[in-house]
């Protein structure tokens, strides 16, 4: 018990200082959410006019939200892999190894930091929506899992953005991948169409693409009210998280030696 309790203290202070990094630096935030807004204001007032895409009895626009904000949860933590190289190369990653955190605390202290910035990006993007007549679901049972989808969601890519920093510990060269791999990871989804309009073999690999479990479970929660589903896919939410936060740890080492 006083093991577990250390931990979550240890956590708790490496969450609280990259939280910090973030009160001093409020405009990163914000210069990430232009594009999200772009694609939400431009792109979803457009495709939402003229109806291109058949999104049932939903309006383009309320259908493209949630994809809006999973993009941009996607976007800001899957370049968290940037933060942690600034930090070895400044010598400040090496302090904290040092210390008696383990690094499984530093991990997932610095994976949750991405989760506030998610949260905060997500109300903006959910103040301009309502802005351009988008109805939601506000039940406190849907702002809670909201709020875990978008922890757990943030938490699951900054991870796996540390993993590939581990890998490829140059920024430049890190830069490079990552863009290569979110792109299809956001087009892949049903972050902008329903995934039946795909062609079928890449309905079976949307499947496996976590950020279609993020889509779907923020649409049930904001926009349907349909909560059948989210259980299960916050489930496997959950456990992909999981995965990636071992791998992180496992990343972590790798990035040190």
């Amino acid at each position: 018990m006083y093991s577990v309790a250390q931990m979550v203290k240890k956590t708790f202070i490496v969450f609280e200082f990259e939280v910090r990094k973030l009160r001093h630096d409020p405009v990163e935030v914000f210069v990430r959410l232009i594009q999200p807004i772009l694609w939400l204001v431009i792109f979803g007032s457009v495709f939402n006019k003229y109806r291109v895409i058949d999104t049932g009895n939903l309006s383009y626009i309320s259908y493209l939200t949630p994809g809006v904000m999973a993009q941009s949860l996607l976007f800001t933590a899957i370049f968290y892999g940037i933060a942690i190289t600034w930090d070895k190369d400044s010598g400040i990653l090496a302090k904290l190894m040092v210390t008696p955190t383990s690094r499984g605390c530093i991990i997932i202290g610095k994976a949750l930091s991405a989760g506030v910035r998610g949260l905060l990006q997500s109300a903006v993007i959910v103040l301009i929506a309502l802005l351009l007549g988008v109805t939601f679901a506000f039940g406190i049972i849907n702002i809670v899992g909201i709020i875990i989808v978008i922890v757990l969601a943030s938490t699951c890519f900054a991870c796996l953005s540390i993993v590939f920093a581990s890998f490829l510990r140059k920024r430049e060269r890190f830069m490079g991948v990552i863009q290569l791999i979110t792109m299809p990871l956001f087009f892949a989804s049903n972050a902008l169409y329903p995934i039946e309009l795909m062609p079928q073999p890449l309905q079976y690999v949307t499947l496996f693409n976590p950020l279609y479990y993020v889509v779907d479970s923020l649409r049930s929660l904001l926009i349907t009210n349909d909560l059948s589903s989210v259980p299960s896919h916050i489930g496997v939410l959950l456990l992909v998280t999981i995965m990636f936060i071992l791998a992180g740890i496992w990343g972590l080492k790798r990035l040190m030696e």
